[in-house]
Formats: structure tokens, C-alpha cells, sequence
């Protein structure tokens, strides 16, 4: 299968996924699930939700190996796609300065930020152990992966203060 139909055919799982969802939770949970059993030679796939007050990620749902519990904003690839806003695919994370090794098998990396309001809230992180993994047409189906997500989160999104509070 193509990669493009490969991701049409993520998008309408996602949605299906997440119409009825009851929270926030339960839509990352799941879109991290489908993404890491959907796409080939993934080793993490998942999110982090950005704290703005202490400027920094945390670890959200995820399937793949134990994770980092926290980044700061601006280090790693996950910090940096934040710091930038904007997408990063990384072809080798061992070339990227600062890049932070929760798994040491990873090669490769594509980070999306997530917006509600236009203002970033968290990233989906995806890692593989190849090298060059990701390219233009995963960049562009992992993007609109993240925008039908973005549809789907309540006002004001609250994943970890009602959580936590």
C-alpha cells in the first residue's frame, strides 16, 4: 500500500476512533495506539503535553519502551519542535545537537507540534530504529493526523490539571 492511502485510511480509523471519545485521554491513548500498530519500523510512538509555567513537556499516552517523564522546552527534538513551532523530521537524531536518548535505539524522529487556539499545547513523537524513516509523505499524513486530533480537543484544553488537580 502507498503511503498516501496508507494514511487516508489512518485518518478514517482516527476518526472513527475519537468520535465518541469521552475525554482527552482516551483520544491520545488510542491515536498512539493505531499509529504504533499501523505504521511499519516504529519503536515509540506517542505524546508529550507542554506545562508553560514550568516551560517544559510531559510524558502523555505513548506505546513503545519507557519514556522520558519530562523535556525542556527548546532541548531535544521534542523541545526544539516546540521552541520552533513547527514540525521537525529528523533523518538522524545522533546528528541532532542535544538530542536525548530515552531509547538508544532510535535512528530516526518526526515531532508535530498540536495547537488548539493557535497556541501549541504538546507534540506527537514518533522514533524508529532506521535511519531516514520519515519522509515528505509521512510528514504530511502524520499533519493532518494531528489536525483531526486538534478538532476533537474541548476548551480549554485541560489534560493535566483535571487530571492532577
Amino acid at each position: 500500500m502507498e503511503k498516501k492511502e496508507l494514511y487516508s485510511e489512518l485518518l478514517l480509523s482516527l476518526k472513527s476512533l475519537i468520535e465518541e471519545a469521552p475525554n482527552e485521554i482516551s483520544v491520545f491513548s488510542n491515536a498512539s495506539a493505531l499509529l504504533f500498530m499501523s505504521l511499519d519500523d516504529l519503536n515509540w510512538a506517542g505524546f508529550y503535553f507542554l506545562d508553560e509555567k514550568e516551560e517544559e513537556l510531559f510524558l502523555g499516552p505513548f506505546q513503545g519502551k519507557v519514556a522520558c517523564q519530562t523535556i525542556m522546552v527548546g532541548r531535544g527534538v521534542c523541545g526544539t519542535s516546540v521552541k520552533e513551532e513547527r514540525t521537525l523530521r529528523v533523518d538522524d537524531v545522533h546528528k541532532f545537537k542535544g538530542h536525548i536518548a530515552c531509547d538508544a535505539a532510535s535512528r530516526s524522529e518526526i515531532v508535530i507540534p498540536i495547537r488548539k487556539n493557535g497556541m501549541i499545547i504538546g507534540v506527537l513523537d514518533i522514533d524508529s530504529p532506521l535511519l531516514n524513516r520519515f519522509d515528505e509523505d509521512d510528514q504530511e499524513g502524520l499533519e493532518s493526523f494531528v489536525k483531526e486530533i486538534e478538532k476533537r480537543l474541548t476548551l480549554p484544553f485541560t489534560c493535566k490539571s483535571t487530571l492532577f488537580d
